[in-house]
């Protein structure tokens, strides 16, 4: 597969049809703008809802996608499938490892499968009550299984929180789970091209890393690299890459984890088209191995495929 696109037209892919849209944008408007600082001939593509994906990108004359979109029909192997049939290159993972890795229910049964460490957990029926959930202690997590970004996520540390808990990732597409919460550090791995490139703790202000201090906030706490015990961070760098190669990824991705205080490592979930905003954690994890914003751009540029 070619890897210097410098003489090709570059549709960086953004918006989409997902709650995650607002980030798209901006991860998008990022990236254009650093392919352009760079020499390549960007065009940005805002997929939005009522226009025709494979027609804005036949009018522009495409040559490779650089995909920033987030969420549904962007991360989980539809637009993969629509560009991979129009014979484009793109960024990111391939059909399969997209779909896996953003459903939740997929993959932590492949993580099992390759023991890959995570945290118990288990699909809660539409019809279940607060009271089926009583053989998980607390806090527990309840969260929708096909969405990004935390969306629809809660911490659940009273019983009375439950009903609501289960409320909300409902209202969300895919089933919902439950799963046991890790006391410890949530610790992020950035991998490109099949290698760790370095890690970051995540220390919120707010009760958990959510949709706003992800995205809105700046009073959370970021640390690179994660400020763990260098055999634990081994342990935890090993089982991130592991879970990146059990779900088939490419290209690049953002592992999340979180780590007891025993110093194990529980896999959460692998993000296959994480954030490039501001705020975003492979940027960070890139700019502390020497990785400038703008390089990080190009070298994933460099990866894509068909």
């Amino acid at each position: 597969m070619r890897t210097d696109w410098k003489s090709a037209r570059v549709g960086v892919l953004m918006g989409g049809l997902s709650s995650e849209r607002e980030v798209s944008l901006e991860s998008g408007a990022g990236v254009l703008a650093a392919l352009r600082e760079r020499g390549y001939h960007a065009v940005g593509i805002d997929w939005q809802e009522g226009t025709s994906l494979p027609g804005e990108l036949e009018e522009h004359d495409i040559d490779v996608v650089w995909n920033a979109l987030h969420g549904t029909f962007g991360e989980d192997g539809a637009v993969q499938g629509l560009l991979e049939c129009m014979r484009l290159p793109y960024t990111g993972s391939g059909i399969l490892a997209s779909a896996l890795a953003m459903d939740k229910v997929a993959s932590k049964s492949i993580f099992e499968a390759n023991r890959v460490p995570t945290p118990r957990w288990r699909v809660v029926p539409p019809d279940a009550t607060p009271d089926s959930l009583d053989d998980f202690g607390l806090p527990l997590v309840i969260k929708p299984a096909l969405e990004g970004s935390s969306v629809g996520v809660s911490i659940v540390r009273d019983r009375g929180e439950i009903a609501a808990a289960l409320e909300l990732a409902r209202a969300h597409r895919g089933p919902t789970l439950v799963e046991a919460f890790i006391a410890g550090a949530e610790i992020c791995f950035g991998v490109l091209a099949d290698e760790v490139i370095g890690s970051i703790e995540i220390r919120p202000a707010a009760a958990f890393y959510d949709y706003d201090a992800k995205y809105r906030r700046d009073d959370t706490e970021y640390i690179v690299p994660a400020p763990l015990d260098p055999d634990v961070l081994a342990r935890a760098e090993e089982a991130a890459l592991a879970a990146h190669r059990a779900l088939g990824c490419s290209g690049y991705s953002r592992v999340d984890l979180r780590v007891s205080g025993a110093g194990a490592p529980f896999l959460l979930e692998v993000n296959t088209l994480p954030g490039m905003t501001s705020h975003s954690l492979i940027p960070k994890i890139a700019a502390h191995r020497g990785i400038s914003y703008a390089e990080l751009c190009e070298r994933i540029l460099s990866l894509a495929h068909l």
